[in-house]
């Protein structure tokens, strides 16, 4: 029999709630299960919970048996994600993506789906697990996916079967994806079981019972894997520029790093040729060397290398197929990967693809056509809950993102090692009287962002438990969010680059005839940058805005502003038309108040829509405020932005 050979992945995880200093895992949560039922070990450091919860037994069957002759293969990863009470943002996020990336073999948009029916309701399945404690992500695909008409079948049998095994029935919702060279499914299971309990799933079931029943049922449905499949995959596996199974067998066979391929007998000719020819084939890498006849010397980081050539030739792949998709050519040349680990680290060029490198974890990446004349591809991490995902074809800049205190934070380490560790907004005006509400209130937002990972905590009378160590917490928080988000993100335009030498407002490409900044290339998106500027400079000429004297160009003082307020005057024109409100304009030192009704996308950035009984607002807008639509907020408007609060006098600070 062969060795199991099939990829799986557990990857526990928790929405919601951050504070990991706080969180009970898995493991500790079956513990306390077992405890329940009576179970003991005389050892604790040994017990791994792997056969604490249903579906044990077969787990623990099939956990050390290899695969059957002509049985078929299936990858099967798995994540456990704990809810946070009530908060099911991100569960209808993850359903979100799910369907949205959803995509029918036809090409059609994919629709998640149930045990019942091929339209399942997303909404009222997210509210069913609003009071879950967990919730399992499965991503299942067999190798031979394409053979299958539909998934569905397939996957509504994995479903019913792991309902036997378990002994509960399941709740679940599952959506198709076959926009990738290899379809697979997405599951997402509550974690309850039939009678209203916690369901706790035996890891043994989760590592292997899941996957050998996957197996059993997709060989039942195309039969025995034949032998000519078997040797086209094997002769797959000679050539590939990756980790395949050919060489988890040689890292397994040589420990030392030496092998002697001609001290082993060929039980399976067909096997022993293809590690020849896979030893033949490392050998051109530079990654294996033949001492002697059947003798070899295996590079020592075998494993590191090939996944790295694997990680690469995937990039390489996803960005020719995004800029194929977007109907840009460029050059394979000048392909180049934005790598965060180099300070300093800025580009800025047009989205032209974007994606998840990771399903399971949900990490994305972006390719960029950048301004320096290369294509870059680029992983940007995992999204928050109110975040949205990037939109093609607008202009970002990246920038590596660097773990070490902010300002804010020496300020906060100042005002605390004054008064044994404490913060708060009275002690931080009593430390400086001449720092303004706005500048206060940012302190307390940090503050109350490194809370969400304990970092710190709020006392009862609103006051903040920093420690004398903050700076120091500051950069483990700093370098915590740098490994989830290696990069920061910004949009510098919403709109295509092609609709901005002609539009009203405050473009990007005036912002870049102010300051000179941009080194643009002469070629790719940097050559198509240079013509927009041309033709916004006259433009800009037209609108008597810019003038050229002996061979420069000159801007009228406050053109950025005058830019913004000629759109905004427009819409709020078109506002007041269709409701009957008058506009109010607001300036540094107003303050603003009431409901946010949404917000608006325009040339000169986005803003938000505050509208009172009989007037309304147009105000530069904040993420934080789509927590808050249809509610009541307050706004002081200083040089540096806007501090929001909810409620028309006082309330939580959100800005």
């Amino acid at each position: 029999m062969d060795e199991i050979d099939d990829e799986f992945e557990v990857k526990p995880g928790r929405i919601g709630n951050r504070r990991t200093s706080r969180a009970t895992s898995y493991l500790r949560r079956v513990r306390k299960e077992a405890q329940k039922a009576g179970a003991t070990s005389r050892q604790a450091s040994s017990f791994t919970g792997g056969r604490i919860g249903r579906g044990h037994a077969h787990g623990a069957t099939v956990a050390g048996r290899g695969r059957a002759p002509g049985q078929r293969r299936v990858v099967v990863k798995a994540r456990i994600v704990r809810i946070k009470s009530g908060e099911t943002g991100a569960v209808r996020a993850h359903l979100r993506y799910i369907q949205r990336d959803g995509v029918t073999r036809e090409g059609a948009p994919g629709e998640v789906y149930d045990a019942a029916t091929d339209r399942a309701d997303a909404n009222a399945f997210t509210e069913r697990s609003a009071a879950d404690r967990h919730q399992f992500r499965f991503i299942v695909a067999p190798e031979d996916s394409a053979e299958l008409t539909d998934l569905k079948p397939f996957v509504r049998d994995l479903m019913r079967q792991m309902e036997r095994d378990l002994g509960t029935r399941l709740e679940w919702v599952a959506a198709d994806h076959f926009n990738t060279g290899h379809p697979h499914t997405h599951v997402v299971l509550r974690g309850r079981d039939d009678r209203g309990g916690d369901l706790v799933i035996a890891r043994d079931y989760i590592s292997h019972g899941a996957r050998a029943r996957a197996a059993e049922l997709i060989t039942r449905e195309l039969g025995p894997e034949t032998a000519i499949e078997a040797a086209r995959k094997l002769q797959q596996d000679v050539v590939a520029e990756r980790f395949t199974r050919l060489d988890r067998a040689i890292v397994r066979d040589a420990p030392d790093g030496h092998l002697d391929i001609g001290a082993r007998p060929a039980k399976e000719p067909a096997r022993h040729a293809a590690r020849t020819g896979r030893l033949r084939a490392l050998e051109r890498m530079g990654l294996a060397e033949e001492e002697g006849p059947g003798h070899w010397r295996i590079d020592a980081a075998l494993e590191a290398k090939l996944r790295r050539m694997g990680e690469r030739g995937d990039i390489i792949k996803t960005m020719h197929r995004e800029l194929d998709e977007a109907g840009i050519a460029r050059a394979p040349g000048n392909y180049a990967i934005f790598n965060p680990e180099r300070g300093g680290q800025r580009l800025i060029g047009r989205i032209v693809g974007e994606g998840f490198s990771d399903e399971l974890s949900e990490r994305r990446y972006v390719v960029i056509d950048g301004v320096d004349g290369r294509t870059h591809y680029a992983e940007i991490g995992a999204l928050m809950v109110n975040d949205s995902p990037p939109v093609r074809n607008t202009i970002v800049e990246l920038r590596s993102r660097v773990a070490e205190p902010r300002e804010l934070d020496r300020t906060i380490a100042k005002v605390a090692g004054a008064h044994h560790g404490i913060y708060s907004d009275r002690l931080h005006r009593e430390f400086d009287p001449r720092a303004s509400a706005e500048f206060v209130a940012a302190h307390v937002r940090r503050l109350e962002a490194m809370r969400q990972d304990g970092m710190v905590g709020r006392l009862a009378d609103g006051s903040w438990k920093v420690g004398t160590d903050h700076l120091d917490r500051a950069l483990r928080y700093e370098a915590l969010h740098r490994s989830r988000n290696p990069v920061r993100l910004a949009v510098l335009s919403w709109q295509r680059l092609e609709e901005l030498p002609q539009a009203v407002g405050a473009t990007w490409l005036d912002r870049g005839l102010v300051s000179k900044e941009y080194g643009l290339a002469s070629t790719g998106f940097g050559a198509e940058v240079e013509a927009a500027l041309r033709a916004r400079r006259q433009w800009l000429v037209g609108q008597g805005l810019a003038r050229e004297e002996g061979g420069q160009m000159r801007y009228a003082r406050n053109m950025l502003r005058t830019l913004e307020t000629r759109e905004l005057a427009r819409t709020a024109a078109d506002i007041s038309a269709r409701t009957g409100l008058e506009y109010r304009d607001v300036k540094a030192g107003d303050s603003v108040s009431g409901v946010y009704r949404r917000m608006l996308t325009l040339n000169s950035g986005r803003f938000a829509l505050i509208e009172r009984s009989h007037e309304f607002t147009l105000v530069p807008w904040r993420p934080v405020l789509e927590r808050v639509r249809g509610q009541v907020v307050t706004g002081s408007i200083g040089g540096g932005g806007i501090s929001w609060s909810i409620g028309r006098k006082r309330g939580l600070n959100v800005g």
